[in-house]
């Protein structure tokens, strides 16, 4: 995970711990301080109505009443507001009426009792009604007052206190004794219906736009608050107030809601001013990557402008250091190596190149097509002379020999000399027709001539040339040139013989036509071969090559060389390269290979931009096995194109699969420039490792491209070490695998 995303997850971690428990603390906090406020005001709500009903509780009956509780429970901010009695008043006229045990007439009641678990009853005083009490008072001096007074009639009152258990509308039983004017006595029994709820008036609780799951979260709890109303010294009733969580819950969903948006935007704006700031940080460490990166591939470079923050500046200085002293150790390598190199490939007496520089200059003319001739020089009886001479002599005369090998020019024509062993050596004549051959050839006869005189030699040399042929290979070539030096042996001292373009073996139109056919018909197999093996003591196999087996109708076999090199003349080696992939992928599918195979690609499927499109279709379609798929290519055809392999490369590394340059060598690709190639291998040319253990320059070379290689993270293959000894001297050195 990266940097910037670790930051903004803690951040946002941190963000959400902060907001959450603010959050909680803030709501909490509102929700104790609205339910102080609303039972506050439910209470002075009630302490209000008990002042103002005082009065109007003389007739508890009084429309009145109940006209001012529904003025204020219409504002909505209660849940209920309730006026409930204090005592029932009972007169004897209400149990008398309310019982089943008295017949019509007037009766006279006392001794009353009820059961002690509803509630208490007791007599208030007895009253005369209030006209009688009135005349009573006017007209004390009048004669009549006994009378009126003694005829009078009293009637009880009696007060019933319910106890805290007793409900609305429950029925009470109330015995007493009843006489009448008769002095008839009677035990009854009365049954009443008491209602203690005088008015009561309640509305809903949830506001329609508050989310029930709201509620249900943050439960608000409001206990009922009441007041009492006195009469005198007596409670005569109870107003009860209780306050809607409605408005509560409004206010504290609004403030929930709000913080709840306040909160996102300012989490979006953190995050935002957070990514600009990130971005602002992690640019140094982005530069540090790339440059990171560039030291892994080879590219040493610095970071020029330094950034601002201590620890990554510090970070930075160290890693231009490193890049530095990278790059310093690398370029002395890469000298270290050319010296080798050159030292390797060039003979340390005549300074001519040797024979394995010829064999890879013969390569260069067939991939390029090229013309010329092929001449083979040697020195006659050379073995006669070294011993009526000494040693200093005969070095002498080999230098002076070669000298005129590497000097003669012929009408600018390039030509390139070589000393295969002793008195053997070769000539490359590029662009030669026969005629230049032959004059060239009179030229080196009149130098060699010169050369005889100064050394009293006679015989002193043959010259055998034959046309470059660019159907055939390097051996054929060199014997046809060969054979041309033994009819110039027959024919006298110091003489030349040149082979005519005529006697070329193979009519080309024959060739095109078998090459057709084995392309279209695939008419070749795939043999896999060069097994590759670690160096450590399980030898595990990394790597076959891909090799072509090609036979013409007789059944004799044909060389790779020739068939790419018409293949490519005739456009057919694009097809041909494809046809051999496909084996390949099969092979490793249906044998479920688990080694890397390599797959050798000809110059003009590198450089075919369609070729480049279709394999990567064809990898992607088999992208289980794009790893164990190593693309190669020759060294000296690398060199020839460099840019468009570089691009090739980068082609397949992105579907996964691999690149190897086969047969390098120095004088093809500088190690300098080793590190612009992006390879997963190279395999050294056999040159390198053959009798290694005998050749010390050899052996600083294999040390030093594998130190070299260590650095760009290349592994190094060596291919067709045969000697066992050999062999053990290469498992001293870092080398990834050998083939034998």
């Amino acid at each position: 995970m990266s940097l910037s995303k670790q930051l903004y997850i803690i951040i946002s971690i941190i963000f959400f711990m902060i907001f959450t428990g603010n959050f909680i603390i803030s709501v909490k906090n509102t929700k104790e301080y609205l339910e102080t406020e609303s039972i506050t005001k439910a209470q002075d709500t009630a302490t209000l109505l008990g002042m103002s009903l005082k009065n109007l509780l003389k007739d508890k009956t009084n429309p009145e009443i109940e006209s001012i509780i529904n003025a204020i429970a219409n504002r909505g901010f209660y849940k209920e507001i309730r006026l409930e009695d204090s005592y029932f008043s009972i007169k004897d006229s209400d149990l008398i009426k309310n019982t089943k045990d008295l017949s019509i007439g007037k009766w006279q009641i006392s001794n009353l009792s009820i059961d002690e678990k509803s509630g208490n009853i007791e007599e208030l005083t007895s009253v005369l009604s209030m006209e009688n009490e009135l005349n009573a008072l006017e007209n004390l001096n009048t004669e009549n007052n006994e009378n009126q007074t003694q005829n009078s009639e009293l009637e009880n009152n009696y007060i019933f206190t319910p106890n805290e258990k007793f409900k609305n509308n429950k029925n009470i039983n109330i015995s007493f004794i009843a006489k009448n004017i008769n002095g008839e006595q009677v035990n009854a029994k009365a049954t009443l219906t008491l209602n203690k709820t005088l008015v009561q008036v309640t509305r809903e609780i949830k506001f329609d736009y508050i989310p029930q799951w709201f509620i249900n979260l943050i439960p608000i709890e409001l206990e009922e608050q009441a007041s009492e109303i006195s009469d005198g010294w007596q409670t005569s009733a109870i107003i009860y107030v209780s306050a809607n969580p409605g408005d509560a819950y409004a206010k504290l969903y609004e403030q929930a809601k709000s913080a709840s948006i306040y909160a996102i935007i300012s989490f979006i704006i953190s995050i935002v001013i957070l990514f600009i700031f990130v971005q602002y940080i992690l640019k140094p460490l982005k530069n540090l990557e790339k440059l990171a990166k560039n030291i892994a591939s080879g590219k040493f470079g610095i970071i020029k402008h330094l950034p601002w923050t201590t620890e990554i500046k510090a970070v930075a200085i160290a890693f231009n250091d490193m890049s530095t002293k990278i790059e310093a150790i690398i370029n002395r390598l890469n000298n270290t190596l050319e010296n080798l190199s050159k030292k390797l490939s060039t003979d340390d007496l005549t300074a001519l190149c040797l024979k394995q520089n010829f064999e890879t200059d013969m390569k260069h003319m067939f991939i390029n097509k090229s013309t010329g001739y092929i001449f083979v020089i040697k020195i006659t009886d050379l073995a006669s002379f070294a011993k009526a001479h000494t040693t200093s002599e005969v070095n002498d005369f080999i230098k002076k020999f070669a000298k005129i090998l590497r000097a003669n020019k012929y009408k600018n024509l390039k030509t390139s000399a070589y000393r295969f062993f002793g008195s053997e050596f070769a000539l490359i004549a590029k662009d030669f027709t026969y005629e230049d051959a032959i004059g060239f050839t009179k030229q080196l006869q009149k130098s060699f001539e010169e050369l005889s005189i100064e050394f009293n030699k006679r015989e002193i040399v043959h010259i055998g040339g034959t046309p470059f042929n660019p159907i055939g290979t390097t051996p054929e070539i060199l014997q046809s040139a060969t054979q041309a030096y033994e009819k110039a042996t027959l024919i006298g001292p110091n003489e030349f013989f040149i082979t005519d373009e005529n006697e070329l073996s193979r009519d080309m139109e024959s060739w095109r036509n078998l090459i057709f056919d084995i392309i279209d018909s695939s008419r070749f197999e795939v043999n896999y071969i060069g097994n590759s093996k670690t160096l450590n003591v399980d030898e595990k196999i990394v790597m076959q090559e891909a090799f072509t087996n090609l036979k013409d109708k007789d059944g004799n076999n044909i060389p790779i060389g020739t068939f790419v090199s018409i293949a490519e003349k005739y456009e057919k080696v694009v097809d041909f390269d494809k046809k051999v992939i496909e084996k390949v992928i099969q092979h490793i599918i249906i044998n479920s290979i688990k080694h890397d195979i390599s797959i050798n690609l000809s110059l003009e499927s590198i450089n075919n931009t369609a070729f480049i499109a279709w394999i990567k279709n064809k990898i992607i379609e088999n992208k289980t096995i794009a790893a164990q798929l190593v693309f190669s290519a020759t060294a000296y055809a690398v060199a020839k194109n460099v840019d468009k392999f570089k691009f090739f490369a980068d082609e397949i590394h992105k579907c996964g699969a691999k690149i190897i340059i086969k047969r390098f060598e120095t004088k093809f690709i500088p190690l300098g420039n080793l590190k612009d190639f992006n390879l997963d291998y190279i395999r050294l040319a056999r040159d390198y490792t053959c009798d290694i253990c005998k050749d010390h320059s050899k052996q600083s070379f294999i040390e030093s491209i594998s130190d070299l290689a260590g650095l760009l993270n290349i592994k190094v293959l060596a291919e067709n070490v045969k000697d066992d000894e050999d062999m053990e001297f290469l498992k001293k050195y870092n080398l990834y695998a050998v083939s034998r």
